[in-house]
């Protein structure tokens, strides 16, 4: 698949449902999986921070990655996630994913380790000449402390699996900054849900999403909108997401994204430990915010068949 294919539009870091007893719920999962596809994202991500990878077996993650492939259409493509603080572990992902039908990876620096600007890019290039697979470098210093610079990128230029960043730095600047001086080289897929839409008037080609786990219509129509030069259709829908679109931006981010999917029937609650469930004031808070956003949810144009008929009739 080329990366043309590859990075543009919404791609949900996915929810990994749990039943009550800890076994993942592969039923509901497929329920979430089956909106997404039916809201018209672009691909999806597995084993994410949202979908608890730090809980997650190896053997889950790959599981999870065997169902998705025969879930989604094909020309849906499916990324794994890789979090490891040990590079051969990391290299050992990378070749099990493609071998079991991975359409490429997202990639975070080395986890529970500083590593120095010298042995982050090392990991990378290791990870990068373990397989054949795209590869989505995840550039978040403010959640795991590592800064991938623009220096930094410039080291990987020369391996071509490293493809695209999810730039979730919170500097906006840094998207005009990567294309100043790599062109379309990298991919620039946004990483903040609270700055979605602002980074893809950036340059920003799709984004990797948190609230879509829930609104996943909501979502695609924001991008699907803008990229066809509706920003006013955009910024309405936008304006009234920002109250959930902030929940993406908590330490329990886990916690309160799948309360707002029980809200809209496409998940449940369940996490594993060391999380725990929502309880009193915390759990009632956020149901609040999440029952005031349905409550006045906006009606969404026609955003799937913008390329295809009028302005005046995706309006109507």
């Amino acid at each position: 698949m080329s990366k043309t294919a590859l990075w543009h539009g919404v791609y949900p870091a996915l929810l990994t449902p749990f039943k009550a007893n800890g076994d993942i719920d592969y039923d509901m999962f497929q329920k979430n999986l089956n909106a997404q596809v039916e809201a018209g994202v672009s691909g999806v991500i597995l084993a994410g921070t949202l979908g608890e990878a730090s809980t997650l077996t190896a053997q889950e993650k790959f599981d999870l990655l065997v169902f998705a492939k025969k879930n989604v259409p094909a020309h849906i493509p499916v990324l794994l996630n890789i979090a490891e603080q040990a590079t051969a572990v990391a290299v050992e992902i990378a070749k099990k994913a493609e071998s079991i039908g991975a359409d490429g990876l997202m990639l975070l620096p080395p986890m529970r380790y500083k590593a120095s600007d010298k042995e982050v890019v090392t990991y990378f290039q290791a990870v990068a000449s373990a397989s054949s697979l795209p590869i989505l470098i995840y550039n978040n210093p403010v959640d795991y402390a590592i800064h991938v610079t623009l220096d930094m990128f410039a080291e990987l230029e020369a391996y071509p699996t490293i493809q695209a960043v999810k730039e979730s730095t919170r500097d906006l600047t840094n998207i005009t900054r990567m294309i100043n001086r790599f062109g379309d080289r990298f991919k620039i897929l946004g990483g903040v849900d609270t700055i979605s839409l602002e980074s893809q008037l950036m340059g920003a080609s799709g984004s990797v999403a948190g609230l879509v786990d829930a609104f996943p219509r909501e979502t695609v129509a924001i991008f699907n909108l803008a990229k066809a030069g509706y920003l006013e259709e955009a910024l309405k829908i936008y304006r009234w997401f920002m109250p959930l679109l902030e929940l993406d931006i908590h330490p329990k981010l886990v916690q309160y994204i799948k309360l707002a999917a029980v809200a809209e029937g496409i998940g449940n609650e369940h996490v594993r430990a060391p999380r725990l469930p929502l309880e009193g004031e915390e759990r009632a808070r956020i149901q609040k915010i999440i029952d005031t956003a349905i409550a006045s949810r906006p009606e969404l144009p026609d955003y799937l068949a913008l390329e295809t008929i009028s302005k005046e009739a995706v309006l109507a």
